[in-house]
């Protein structure tokens, strides 16, 4: 949907563009996109880490990230995923944000999704007189506050990064000048079987289970958990891989049961890309609400059982089935995903696109004007 006028050539000094990245999971699913921002002529990437990213209870993926050789240039402290306490955090992380944009001189703000991180870096950035660009804007994803949270960004972006034609056309809806929107794909299936590791996992007919909280009550989350892990047990899987939620209010109820409740499952605190993906890869199934069984497991032919309300309204390949939190429910589709010891694969089109998305998004970044008219918004309507 971008025209002319936002592709103009800009001048001659790189543009610093700053990645503010909360999760593991976002981190990964724009790796191609930080790759050609890094290797783009006339780009700098910048890498701001706050969220869970810092949180010794998930790993502290800030580690992860510098090992596999990536600067990061500053980080936000974010210590509590406390309900009471999320909406002050959000406030004292957006002014700690902001002030890392400003020591850095960054010119572009880019964020992902739909998650309080993104949506503090956005509002520090537009406030602060930087261009905010995002990636995934337009889709429908319930969440805890996340739909809001993601079209609230859409509102303060000044550069759009959808996945598909629907959710394109979803920000056009929302006021968005149609030369901001540039409909790119998912980054996150870029390259997807290069990415992942090639040597075979070696778990059999194993399941991946990857539950994040819907409900900030850890008591209930805990209870989630234990529904699930009890459904997955009775199936037969020749091995169970679980790995940890994100820092959402109720994540503790779910960490809570992987420790008391867990007894030969193998389990994950954090893990990289590559393994992750040959994970999805070779697992039988993944089982929960994770959005990677929305966007990257169609492209491996992953069945996913997609469970309770998280991840409604978004957008999914037919690899995907979305079931309640009920026994019944999630026993049956398992069972026939199990398909008596001879599991079915899923042989679709992933809606998310193929190839290319990060190349994309890079070089939209290097073409943009920035200029009064890019800056300052005025809704289309």
């Amino acid at each position: 949907m971008a025209n002319a006028r936002s592709l103009k050539t800009p001048g001659t000094k790189r543009r610093r563009i700053c990645f503010v990245t909360g999760t593991r999971a976002e981190f990964g699913l724009m790796r191609t996109t930080l790759c050609a921002i890094r290797d783009h002529p006339s780009l700098i990437l910048q890498i701001i880490a706050t969220g869970m990213h810092l949180s010794a209870a998930h790993g502290r993926s800030v580690n992860t990230i510098r090992k596999a050789g990536w600067k990061v240039d500053a980080t936000v402290a974010w210590p509590t995923s406390d309900e009471e306490q999320n909406a002050v955090q959000t406030g004292r992380a957006m002014a700690g944000i902001a002030a890392a944009l400003g020591r850095l001189e960054t010119d572009i703000v880019l964020v992902v999704g739909d998650r309080v991180e993104a949506f503090a870096a956005a509002a520090a950035g537009h406030i602060g007189g930087h261009i905010v660009a995002h990636v995934h804007g337009g889709d429908r994803a319930l969440g805890q506050v996340d739909d809001s949270l993601r079209h609230a960004i859409t509102k303060l972006a000044h550069i759009h990064f959808p996945a598909t034609k629907q959710s394109a056309q979803r920000i056009k809806k929302l006021g968005e000048d149609p030369w901001r929107i540039h409909l790119v794909g998912s980054p996150g299936i870029d390259d997807i079987a290069d990415q992942a590791e090639k040597a075979p996992t070696n778990l059999g007919r194993f399941a991946l289970v990857l539950l994040h909280p819907t409900d900030t009550d850890e008591a209930v989350e805990q209870k989630c958990a234990k529904l699930v892990l009890t459904c997955v047990r009775q199936i037969g899987f020749d091995n169970v891989v679980i790995i940890y939620p994100n820092n959402d209010p109720g994540s503790a109820g779910i960490i809570g049961c992987w420790k008391k409740d867990v007894k030969n499952e193998i389990v994950f605190r954090d893990t990289q890309r590559p393994r992750f993906l040959a994970l999805l890869r070779d697992a039988t199934v993944l089982i929960g609400n994770s959005s990677s069984g929305i966007i990257e497991a169609a492209s491996f032919g992953t069945p996913v059982v997609d469970i309770g309300p998280r991840q409604q309204g978004r957008q999914r390949s037919a690899n995907v089935v979305n079931v309640p939190f009920a026994k019944s429910k999630i026993a049956g589709e398992l069972r026939r995903i199990w398909n008596q010891g001879k599991p079915i694969r899923s042989k679709v089109k992933n809606i998310y696109g193929s190839n290319g998305a990060g190349g994309r998004i890079a070089e939209a970044l290097a073409m943009t004007h920035i200029d009064s008219t890019q800056r300052r918004k005025l809704i289309a309507y």
